[in-house]
């Protein structure tokens, strides 16, 4: 039997399958969850400290976070979940604020520094990683009840089920001819071949839950390879008094999604302008509004000359009535 085909043996027979972890690995980072994480890890060693991510790990995997051997002072941790998955994002991480970006990333900084210095970074509470003084060491995220890491994987393929409109029970480790059917009929709407392994399978519910699934609040995503410039500007509801404001920079590197609103949205209209880094804007329309080429929140949409404002046309999206939304941004401006 072909490695496309054991997922589904094992939800409709009770089979199990296991996803080997890495070799060669310092530090392995082990999914007993449902969810599919990004997690990052922060190696400290005074008066410095360096922090890289976002190693991808789906649900009953392992993958190799660091390699080189854990002989730093500290080293922190912090996972959360793909907002491919609908509810409210989950986390894993502790009481140490750590800077981080959005896109895969590495950042140096000094440990004691108070605050995020570039526009693109932003911190996270990351836990401590208890490795015992050993310099390989596995550490495994889990959820309420345990599972195993086959239990999980089986689980995280219900969840993102769920979250591609199927009709999915309880969230669990135990197969189910229900769920057996539901792969099936998405496997058969991937055209995939007898051969499709794990992989692509939880690579294409992922992409797939994350066309469905808006978070809440306002997400921009840059489809494209090249980093953008994003700035939204708002107007509030008429029983609001229809005011107006404009906030920017965020850098959307290419590939990564930015969480530019994280509370439900409860404005009727978000206008959204995206510049290219290099120069020239991709997203742009008729709406104005007050931007200066520094970060800035700008409330208020007249007079921007003559409060010393810089003015630029922003296009709406269809934001009316939604708790949140996804922005979609191609090499050819703002998917529809």
């Amino acid at each position: 039997m072909t490695r496309g085909l054991l997922l589904a043996a094992l939800v409709l027979a009770g089979q199990t399958i296991l996803m080997c972890a890495p070799a060669r690995a310092a530090l392995t980072l082990c999914n007993r969850t449902s969810y599919i994480l990004y997690a990052a890890s922060s190696a400290i060693q005074s008066p410095r400290s360096e922090t890289e991510g976002w190693t991808r790990v789906v649900p009953g995997d392992c993958q190799v976070a660091r390699k080189e051997p854990l002989t730093a002072e500290t080293y922190l941790v912090h996972a959360r979940s793909s907002i491919a998955h609908s509810g409210p994002p989950r986390a894993w991480g502790g009481n140490y604020p750590v800077c981080v970006k959005d896109a895969n990333f590495v950042l140096k900084q000094g440990v004691t520094q108070p605050v995020c210095m570039a526009d693109d970074t932003f911190a996270l509470p990351f836990a401590p990683l208890d490795n015992r003084g050993k310099s390989i060491w596995t550490m495994n995220f889990d959820e309420q009840p345990a599972m195993t890491l086959t239990q999980a994987q089986l689980a995280g393929v219900k969840r993102l089920l769920k979250d591609n409109g199927y009709a999915i029970g309880r969230i669990d480790g135990a197969p189910d001819k229900a769920t057996g059917a539901a792969l099936a009929d998405f496997r058969k709407r991937m055209h995939f071949t007898n051969d499709a392994g794990n992989a692509q399978l939880f690579d294409a519910l992922e992409r797939e839950a994350r066309k469905q699934i808006a978070p809440a609040g306002y997400t921009v995503c840059n489809d494209g390879r090249e980093a953008l410039l994003v700035a939204l500007g708002q107007i509030s509801n008429q029983n609001e008094g229809g005011k107006s404001v404009s906030r920017g920079w965020w850098t959307v590197q290419g590939g990564a999604c930015a969480h530019t609103i994280t509370t439900p949205l409860g404005s009727d209209a978000v206008f959204l302008l995206a510049q290219r880094k290099g120069g020239g804007t991709l997203v742009g329309g008729a709406q104005r509004f007050c931007t200066v080429s520094a970060a800035f929140e700008i409330q208020g949409a007249g007079n921007c000359g003559a409060r010393g404002y810089g003015e630029s046309g922003f296009a709406p999206t269809p934001t009316k009535g939604v708790p949140g939304y996804v922005a979609h941004i191609g090499v050819s401006g703002l998917k529809r």
